[in-house]
């Protein structure tokens, strides 16, 4: 569920309607509701509220990292999961402790390390035995003690997008099964490294509940083995995954997860740690653009859109789905029905359809949103709303062809606020330095 929808036949973002934030920031923009972050948060939370098992939900700002959705989450008591530096320092900006941070990634630097460490981070999950041995090395020469966990690669297939699956053997992430116990024994006789914890995070975009049962119940069998060999595992790192709806389909809910969790893990007695990302802001975010020609060719009918693949990669990198629907609606509701109830979401009258390749400006073939995607007849000017864009949208942006990175939004009830502004040219000009022999 997320706070989008139509009142008299306008999109609305909670309380404010899309053409009235297009008249203060000009398109292409992302706009972020709080209703559905506070909302996503909370259904979260709840299913595991009877358990009686300590849950902490770390939000993984790879999928959003901007300050104003970060704070929004730590206002409900959120931490945080950060991959880089620059990500632990957006946790600490937005007002996240240290001790509510956890820090991933198979390729922290050892500066990355030390910074974490200074900054009392909950736990550093190591993903190979080079990074402990470095770990252990900078938490001795200051004095530290490093709170872990490892990664483990189970080797199960998450089943979704092979770009976006992380605990296969093959896959770059984690250590694997046959070897992570040795491991254990040896960063627990390290004078630097405080173990704690076993992690495991098998991919993105998974709307099957079997892979995480499968990877749940070889950390429970690892918890038993590892507590065998006289190591303490009071902390589990179940990472996050849980898909969204892109479209329609059956996704599992927040409720149905937890269940698998808790038949899983519960009674090992473990305080839970969990990262969901997409799972949280995915549908809390939409792309607003405008059409700007309607180009016709023998074989295409093309929608060309201010919006291209340098703001929303998803498409081009993955074929990723994206709904993408008039902010003004297209044909007619029943007689009397809007009177009745002016904000119904009652089906419009069946109205012209045409079949569009949704696509942008950039000069890629790949620059493309949508291909042969029935929608409402579209003319130049026209506004559109690229939904479910609130997570790896703006974070994955780049300038590529020169294009200035666009805005972002927030809407809070009837209030809106922008939480990004549009960089101008001379600020994107102004990065490059010339040589002096130039």
């Amino acid at each position: 569920m997320d706070h989008f929808s139509y009142k008299n036949g306008v999109l609305y973002a909670e309380g404010v309607a899309i053409p009235e934030i297009v008249k203060q920031v000009e398109t292409p923009f992302y706009c972020y509701s709080t209703a559905t972050l506070q909302r996503h948060y909370n259904v979260f939370m709840d299913s595991f509220k009877e358990s009686g098992v300590k849950v902490n939900l770390c939000f993984a700002v790879k999928a959003n990292s901007n300050l104003a959705v970060i704070k929004t989450l730590v206002k409900l008591g959120a931490g945080g999961d950060a991959v880089s530096e620059g990500e632990i320092r957006r946790c600490l900006a937005a007002g996240i402790p240290g001790n509510k941070i956890v820090f991933s990634g198979i390729g922290k630097t050892r500066e990355e390390l030390k910074f974490a460490l200074e900054n009392d981070i909950m736990q550093i999950n190591i993903e190979s035995e080079p990074e402990l041995y470095a770990l252990n090395e900078i938490a001795i020469s200051i004095g530290a003690k490093a709170r872990v966990a490892f990664r483990v690669n189970p080797d199960v297939d998450a089943g979704s997008h092979d770009k976006i699956s992380t605990g296969r053997k093959h896959d770059k992430f984690g250590i694997e099964w046959e070897r992570v116990r040795g491991i254990y024994k040896i960063a627990n006789a390290m004078p630097g490294i405080k173990v704690q914890g076993v992690a495991v995070h098998i991919g993105s975009q998974l709307t099957n509940l079997e892979p995480f049962k499968k990877s749940f119940a070889k950390v429970k069998e690892l918890v038993i083995q590892l507590r065998a060999d006289g190591i303490n595992i009071t902390h589990l790192d179940l990472g996050g995954g849980l898909g969204i709806p892109y479209k329609n389909g059956e996704i599992p809910t927040p409720f149905e997860y937890a269940n698998i969790v808790l038949e899983e893990v519960k009674d090992l007695g473990c305080e839970l740690t969990f990262e969901p990302g997409r799972l949280i802001c995915g549908n809390a975010g939409i792309l607003v653009s405008k059409v700007i020609y309607i180009k016709e060719s023998s074989v295409r009918k093309f929608l060309i859109i201010d919006a291209a693949m340098n703001d929303l990669v998803r498409p081009a990198l993955y074929d990723a789905y994206h709904e993408i629907v008039a902010v003004r609606e297209k044909g007619l509701r029943e007689k009397g029905a809007r009177e009745e109830n002016p904000s119904s979401l009652t089906p419009l009258l069946p109205c012209s359809l045409e079949t569009y390749d949704i696509v942008g400006p950039i000069c890629e073939t790949g620059d493309i949103f949508a291909k042969q995607r029935k929608l409402p007849v579209f003319e130049a000017g026209d506004l559109l709303a690229v939904r479910s864009a609130g997570a790896y949208g703006a974070v994955m942006s780049s300038e590529y062809n020169s294009r200035l990175l666009i805005p972002e939004v927030m809407v809070n009830g009837d209030e809106m606020a922008i939480v990004r502004p549009r960089e101008t040219y001379e600020q994107m000009l102004g990065r490059d330095k010339i040589p002096g022999w130039l």
